[in-house]
């Protein structure tokens, strides 16, 4: 089944186009990635398909649903997840009261059990009567993502959540995005980490000033270096694959 199709999406801050007529679409249980660089519109698109910024243009249809005029709080509850690149967390709240608030969006569908997340991130029990704040990096990114899992997400987008961590826990996310994958749950990653974008992609969109300049399986997207000729500005700029 189709979880996300994404059609002509152009996303404006006044004469400024972030995102000029994106289309793709994501398959249940797959990892799409969209790659680019800086200032390529990954963030603007994943933000607008969240609901949290306006469309210029184009429709977003979510589990064959069009969604494109709901706001992102209408959307989380019909089982759309984003994890922000900066997390957005509530520093004075504790692990366990972050994820037990989180339940809340789970409306009409039963909330993923707080075991099943403590499982897939054994650290968070551990610090469940811990504030927020003042967990380390990488341990506020595990708790952004388990908070987005506790809705029971059928999509999750994640936005760069290797940013700033170390090796050690970016293959820990790679394992734990791994895991996500497997129970189904279908994922639009934003990455630069090159690394975690092989681990776990299947396919890519690479962007680039806010167009589609490539999309393919990544296996074949590293065959052909085609990351290197987008990020380098060596590409033609043409919408096949």
């Amino acid at each position: 089944m189709t979880a996300l199709r994404v059609s002509g999406l152009t996303v404006t801050y006044g004469p400024v186009v972030a995102v000029n007529e994106l289309s793709f679409a994501i398959e249940s249980g797959e990892t799409l990635v969209l790659l680019g660089p800086n200032g390529a519109g990954k963030t603007s698109a994943v933000e607008a398909i969240a609901g949290l910024l306006p469309k210029r243009r184009g429709a977003v249809d979510f589990l064959g649903k069009d969604i494109s005029r709901l706001n992102a709080s209408t959307i989380v509850r019909r089982g759309l997840a984003l994890v922000p690149q900066w997390r957005e967390l509530f520093r004075t709240f504790t692990v366990e009261e972050t994820l037990v608030a989180a339940t809340t969006a789970a409306v009409g569908r039963a909330p993923t059990p707080l075991a099943a997340v403590y499982e897939l991130f054994p650290v968070l029990q551990e610090r469940r009567q811990q504030k927020a704040g003042s967990l380390s990096g990488g341990e506020q990114q595990m708790l952004a993502i388990a908070r987005a899992l506790v809705t029971n997400p059928r999509l999750l987008l994640l936005d760069e959540p290797s940013a700033g961590l170390s090796s050690g826990i970016t293959r820990t996310l790679i394992a734990a995005i791994r895991r996500i994958r497997q129970s189904g749950v279908a994922i639009l990653l934003v990455e630069q980490n090159m690394e975690i974008a092989r681990a776990v992609g299947e396919r890519c969109c690479m962007l680039a000033a806010g167009r589609l300049a490539w999309s393919g399986s990544m296996q074949e997207a590293m065959e052909r270096n085609e990351a290197e000729r987008v990020y380098f500005g060596a590409h033609r700029h043409d919408d096949t694959g």
